[in-house]
This record gives C-alpha cells, structure tokens and sequence, in this order.
C-alpha cells in the first residue's frame, strides 16, 4: 500500500510540475523541440537529401513563423489599403520566398544553440541566443508573439539584422519607387522559381 500511495504521490507531483510550466518554458521547449527535429532530419555533415526531405526541412523550419505578422510589417500601411484578394496573395508569395530561402544554408541548422535570455512580455515575447557552428558564434534573437495559445515568431533578428526590417527597407523601396503592382510581380517573379 506504502509503494502505490509513494508511486502516486510521485506522478501528482511530475503532473503539478508539467502544468506549471512558465510561457518561458513553453518557449524554450518548443524551441528546443524543434532544433532537435531539424538536426535529426539533416543528420550527418554533407549528407544528401530527398526532395521529400527537403520539404519536411521546411515545414519545421518555418512552421512557427507568423508569415502575416512579417508580411504586414514589411509593407506598412499599404498593407491596409489593398484589396483582400492581393492582401492574401501577398503573404502567400512571401511565405514562399522566405521558406525557399530558409534552406539555402543548411549547414546553419547544425550549429549549437544557447539560450541567453527569454523575457516575456504578456502575449509578446523577444529570446536571445547564441548558434554557434565552426568556433562563429552569432547572435540570434526572436520576436514572438502568442496567437490561438501558441508561441509563433514574428521576426528574427540574425547578427544584428532584423529579417522584417530587411523586407520592410526592400520592398517600400520597391513601392515609393514603382508601386505595389509592380512589388506584387516581382514577388510572382521570386516566387515561380522558388
């Protein structure tokens, strides 16, 4: 009798303790979670890969990035002013481009990860770390945001450059200069050959 009540008291105490996880927690373990698949995918240095392979990189690579919240950011009030129809297929053209471009290093993905510091911020969350591969160590930070009771990434911030603020520059120079048509098919353009 003594052993069940021991055993029991020991599984409501691993219980009490899953359920108190912190946002921060939730983070760094959704996170870390997926640095794990990624490494399992790509496995051993100058492997090759299946398109099938590929593609599942992909998925969990950019499966936590909120492709809107970028999107909208990058074209500022012009994102308001346009038609939903073009509103969606923009966000649908640059979720393409930045997933096709998020595998043209793939060796980054091995690089060791260390976690510096996760502040959160009641739905809005910024996490700093280190991806260190080959003695570099570069500073990679999130911008996160908590949508339908998940934590999704916003923006990353590579060495100091913002990936949202790169668009935002690029395509308001692209729309002062020739307007949203113009951005719109050049994306249609990137998109095809992705």
């Amino acid at each position: 009798m003594f052993k069940i009540t021991f055993t029991l008291l020991i599984l409501l105490g691993l219980n009490s303790t899953v359920f108190a996880q912190t946002p921060k927690d939730d983070i760094k373990n959704m996170l870390e979670q997926r640095d794990v698949e990624i490494k399992e995918l790509l496995g051993p240095k100058n492997s090759d890969y299946t398109n099938a392979q590929r593609d599942k990189l992909k998925d969990i690579v950019n499966g936590v990035i909120d492709f809107r919240a970028m999107a909208k950011y990058a074209l500022e009030e012009t994102y308001d002013t346009i038609e939903t129809e073009e509103r969606e297929e923009f966000v649908e053209l640059f979720a393409t481009i930045v997933r096709d471009q998020s595998l043209n290093k793939l060796d980054i993905y091995r690089a060791k990860v260390t976690y510096i510091s996760i502040s959160v911020n009641g739905t809005t969350a910024d996490v700093s770390t280190f991806a260190e591969l080959d003695d570099v160590r570069t500073p990679v930070s999130y911008t996160m945001a908590l949508e339908d009771n998940e934590w999704v990434i916003t923006d990353m911030i590579i060495d100091d450059v913002s990936t949202a603020e790169a668009y935002n520059r690029q395509f308001q120079r692209i729309i002062n200069r020739r307007g949203f048509s113009s951005l719109l098919e050049s994306l249609r353009k990137r998109a095809a050959r992705a």
